[in-house]
C-alpha cells in the first residue's frame, strides 16, 4: 500500500490552523524546519478566521474587519513551506510525540521533533432549564453557519448570556438582515463595578472598548428589545423551544421565539493536554482550567509547546502572537536560530502582546458568568451525552464521589461522545459546591484517548 504522503517525520506539527497554529507555522517554516499544520477543518482559519480566504464580498461585509484581518495570516502561512493537512482529527498524541489522526476514514500518523499545540477555545457550558431542547444552539455555532456558509435565521431569534461574542453576533446578524426578537443580557451592576478595579487596563485597551461600546450602539439604533441584569433563565418547551422566561429585579419577563441562542464565553480546549497528563491550573478569573507553561509557551513535557486560546483566553489578536513566540521558541530549540537572535525577534511580539492584554482582566471581571448559570439545580441536565443532572451529581457527592473522574463509575457522567468537553466544567464546579471545597480540590476529568471518535475498523487497519 502506497504511504500518504504526510506520513512521516517533521521537525515541527502544529495542531490547529487557528491565528495561533498559522502563525506558529509560518515562523517555524520561515527558520528551515519542516512544518505539518494539522486541522480538523478543510481550510485553514480555526474558529475566529474560519473559511477567511474563501468568503465573498458580501460575507466580509457583514462579518466586519476583525474578520478580514484574518487573510494576512492566512497568506502569510500559504507562503511558507508549511504543510496543511485539513479535514485531520488528531484523536491521541503520544509523550515521545507520535501524533495519530483520523483523515477520510483512515487513522495516519506522523512523528514530529516538537509539537506546538494551538487547540483554540469551546464555549462555556450554559447548563440553564430547557438548554437541551431543540432550538437551543450556541451562538458560537451559530456564527460558524455564518462564516463557513452563509447561513442566518430565517425566524426571530433570541440571543442570550454575556460576552464580546454575544454582541458581535447580535451586530452581524443586524448586517445580515437577521430579525432579533431579543437580546437578554445577564451583566449586572455588580459586574460594573468588580470591573471598575481594572479600569487601567480597559483605557490601555481603548481601541476595544470603543468597538465594542460601538457594536452595542448599533443594536440599540436598530429599536431590538434589549433587556440588562437579567437572572432565572430558562427555556420553555415541550418538543422544542418555544420561549425564553427570565426576571429582571422583580418583573418576569417571557419571549416566545424557537430559536435560542446562548453564550457565556469561552474556555480554553485543553482536551489534548490533559490526555498528555500535563499540569493544570484552575483559573479564577476565567473559571476554567488552563495548562501551565511558560512565557514561550513550554509545557512541562519536553518537545510540547502551546500557544493562542489553548493556553487561557486572550483573543484572536494576542493568540497570533504567542503563536510566532511559539514558533520563535521552536526553532531555537531545533538550534536554527540562537537565543540572542530569537530574543530579538520577540521583543516586539512581546510588547505588542502585552498591549493586547490589558484588557483582559477587565473583560474577565465585566463578563464573569452567574454562578446560577454555571451550577444549575438539581433538575437541570449536566451531562448532555448520558443524561445525567445535577441532581444526579450532588447525590453521588452524598455517597462518595470526590471528583469528576469517579462519576463515571457512578453514571458514566463524561465518557459519552463529547468526552467530558460539554460538562466537564460543570461537573467539577457542581461537585465543588456540594463539597464545600474549590474546583481545584476537585480536578478535572481524567481524559483517554481517543479524543475524538474513532472506528473500529480505523483501528484494526492499524
Amino acid at each position: 500500500m502506497q504511504r500518504d504522503p504526510v506520513d512521516f517525520a517533521v521537525d515541527v506539527a502544529v495542531i490547529g490552523a487557528g491565528p495561533a497554529g498559522l502563525a506558529a507555522a509560518a515562523t517555524a517554516a520561515e527558520q528551515g524546519l519542516s512544518v505539518v499544520l494539522l486541522d480538523e477543518q478543510a481550510h485553514p482559519g480555526g474558529q475566529i478566521y474560519r473559511d477567511v480566504a474563501r468568503a465573498g464580498v458580501d460575507r466580509m461585509q457583514v462579518l466586519g474587519n476583525d474578520y478580514a484581518a484574518g487573510r494576512a495570516l492566512v497568506e502569510r502561512f500559504a507562503q511558507s513551506t508549511a504543510r496543511h493537512v485539513g479535514g485531520a482529527a488528531v484523536w491521541i498524541i503520544t509523550r515521545d510525540r507520535i501524533i495519530h489522526y483520523l483523515k477520510d476514514g483512515r487513522s495516519q500518523s506522523i512523528t514530529a521533533g516538537q509539537v506546538i499545540l494551538c487547540t483554540g477555545a469551546m464555549e462555556r457550558p450554559f447548563p440553564i432549564p430547557g438548554w437541551t431542547l431543540p432550538g437551543v444552539m450556541t451562538a458560537g455555532a451559530a456564527q460558524i453557519l455564518l462564516k463557513s456558509a452563509g447561513v442566518v435565521p430565517s425566524q426571530p431569534v433570541v440571543l442570550a448570556g454575556c460576552g464580546p461574542l454575544l454582541y458581535l453576533l447580535a451586530w452581524q446578524y443586524l448586517r445580515a438582515g437577521v430579525r432579533m426578537a431579543a437580546i437578554v443580557d445577564t451583566t449586572e451592576r455588580g459586574d460594573y463595578l468588580r470591573a471598575l478595579r481594572h479600569l487601567g487596563g480597559a483605557v490601555a485597551g481603548w481601541r476595544e472598548v470603543k468597538k465594542g461600546l460601538g457594536l452595542i450602539r448599533s443594536i440599540r439604533r436598530a429599536g431590538i428589545p434589549f433587556y440588562r441584569a437579567a437572572t432565572d433563565l430558562a427555556v420553555e418547551g415541550d418538543a422544542r423551544a418555544t420561549a425564553l422566561r427570565f426576571r429582571v429585579g422583580a418583573r418576569s419577563h417571557r419571549v416566545e421565539t424557537d430559536l435560542v441562542l446562548l453564550h457565556q464565553g469561552v474556555v480554553p480546549n485543553h482536551q489534548i493536554t490533559a490526555s498528555l497528563r500535563l499540569p493544570h491550573r484552575w483559573d479564577d478569573q476565567q473559571l476554567c482550567w488552563v495548562p501551565q507553561a511558560d512565557a514561550w509557551g513550554h509545557l512541562a513535557l519536553d518537545g510540547f509547546l502551546t500557544a493562542g486560546d489553548g493556553r487561557g483566553i486572550a483573543g484572536g489578536a494576542a493568540a497570533a502572537l504567542q503563536g510566532q513566540l511559539a514558533g520563535l521558541a521552536a526553532s531555537h530549540d531545533a538550534g536554527r536560530m540562537s537565543e540572542l537572535e530569537r530574543d530579538r525577534q520577540a521583543e516586539p511580539l512581546r510588547s505588542a502582546l502585552r498591549r493586547q492584554l490589558h484588557i483582559r482582566p477587565f473583560l474577565d471581571a465585566l463578563y464573569r458568568p452567574k454562578v446560577q448559570h454555571r451550577v444549575p439545580a438539581d433538575d437541570v441536565i449536566a451531562c448532555r451525552c448520558e443524561e445525567v443532572s445535577a441532581g444526579e451529581l450532588r447525590r453521588m457527592v452524598a455517597l462518595g464521589c470526590m471528583g469528576p473522574s469517579q462519576t463515571k463509575a457512578f453514571s458514566r457522567c463524561g465518557m459519552g461522545p463529547c468526552q467530558g468537553r460539554l460538562c466537564g466544567l460543570t461537573v467539577t464546579e457542581v461537585i465543588a459546591q456540594a463539597r464545600g471545597v474549590s474546583p481545584a480540590e476537585v480536578g478535572h476529568h481524567r481524559i483517554r484517548a481517543p479524543i475524538k471518535p474513532i472506528t473500529l475498523e480505523a483501528l484494526a487497519a492499524l
